[in-house]
């Protein structure tokens, strides 16, 4: 069986990180085993897990920004004028989709381990995650 759930949610752009974990475990809690796939659309953001604490968020932000910076020459932006190209590399490094296992209805995360969204791009967005659990 498979059953799945829209979250939808703003994002302001420039590493805006959302905790999408209390949404995605108050659907898991439905079930009792199973897997939850978390995907997001938009090759502008990605998903993943971390530590939801301030000096954590801040280290993984500046990271990022040391990876795929904002201030170089990137191809899309010369073909497409949006610049926005740095925001596309940060989210394919970090991918669309995560998956967590289900167990006594209960999310297997770590103690310290929440569900992130970072939205990547260089304006504010509407954006949608959308949660599958497979049981």
């Amino acid at each position: 069986m498979i059953k799945n759930k829209i979250i939808k949610f703003e994002t302001k752009g420039f590493n805006d990180i959302v905790d999408i974990t209390k949404e995605a475990s108050d659907f898991a809690s439905e079930f009792t085993e199973g897997l939850l796939n978390v995907f997001v659309q938009g090759s502008t953001l990605s998903v993943t897990t971390i530590e939801y604490e301030d000096g954590v968020i801040e280290d993984l932000k500046n990271a990022i920004s040391r990876i795929a910076p904002e201030d170089i020459e990137y191809i899309h932006n010369l073909k497409w004028g949006d610049g926005n190209g740095f925001s596309h590399v940060r989210s394919a490094i970090l991918g669309p989709s995560i998956s967590i296992p289900i167990n006594e209805g209960l999310l297997r995360l770590g103690t310290w381990q929440q569900i992130v969204v970072i939205d990547f791009d260089n304006r504010p967005r509407s954006r949608k995650a959308f949660l599958s659990i497979v049981n």
